[in-house]
């Protein structure tokens, strides 16, 4: 998994996973590809930090077979700045910046379109949308694409930073506390998964992986750690 949330979520994950004596070894990884790719490999048996849609975009771009075994939080996108403290206080012609990989910065657009700050084409699914499909700019924005571990540093130079949920906590900040607008929990479907290699996945260790990730305790950690910035999916 990446550094940050997803790594202290599968260090308690470990923790309860010895209680029932299964032995999980936490390795981190600075970005998204760098994860995904070690499990392609078999570099690594299952990863936990990427939504579904993200998922399916890196099969289809690299050619790999890895599946979602199981649900696990969602991680809210949402737009931070440190020069407004108020939507309604963000000025007309305001600089945006976005995550630049294919699913989030779609996330992203869709929010931007939620408040009315763009249009974007419609039918076209989530993870495909870019800013070539954006229709219309009532608002003048001026968006700027980022890799997503940059976003956060990104804040001194934009008016907005729409940043993922990983990257915002380890910047200590709270989508639910600091966030100007954030992705709705009740109707995203971006809830994150854990994931393996096609064929690997009814591996008995990987059940019980998953079993110690879906449990009470790491909820009640979830919960008390990231206060409504991760919402657990059970």
């Amino acid at each position: 998994m990446t550094a940050g949330s997803s790594e202290q979520i599968a260090e308690q994950v470990a923790k309860v996973a010895a209680k029932n004596g299964l032995t999980i070894v936490v390795k981190a990884f600075g970005d998204y590809i760098a994860v995904d790719s070690a499990l392609a490999s078999g570099d690594i048996d299952l990863n936990a930090f990427q939504h579904q849609p993200y998922l399916n975009n890196f099969n289809e771009k690299n050619k790999t077979d890895l599946v979602p075994i199981a649900k696990t939080y969602l991680a809210p996108i949402a737009g931070y700045s440190k020069k407004y403290r108020k939507l309604a206080d963000v000025p007309d012609g305001a600089t945006v910046s976005v995550p630049n990989d294919p699913t989030n910065e779609g996330r992203a657009l869709v929010e931007l379109a939620r408040l009315g700050w763009i249009e974007v084409k419609s039918g076209i699914p989530t993870s495909r949308l870019t800013l070539n499909d954006i229709t219309k700019n009532p608002k003048g924005i001026k968006i700027v694409e980022l890799e997503a571990a940059q976003l956060p540093r990104s804040m001194d130079d934009t008016d907005v930073a729409v940043i993922n949920a990983g990257y915002a906590i380890s910047a200590g900040l709270n989508s639910q506390r600091d966030g100007l607008f954030s992705e709705s929990t009740e109707t995203s479907p971006y809830v994150n998964v854990i994931a393996a290699r096609r064929g690997t996945e009814n591996d008995p260790a990987y059940k019980k992986a998953v079993a110690a990730y879906r449990s009470p305790e790491v909820k009640k950690f979830i919960n008390e750690t990231f206060k409504g910035a991760l919402v657990p999916s059970w």
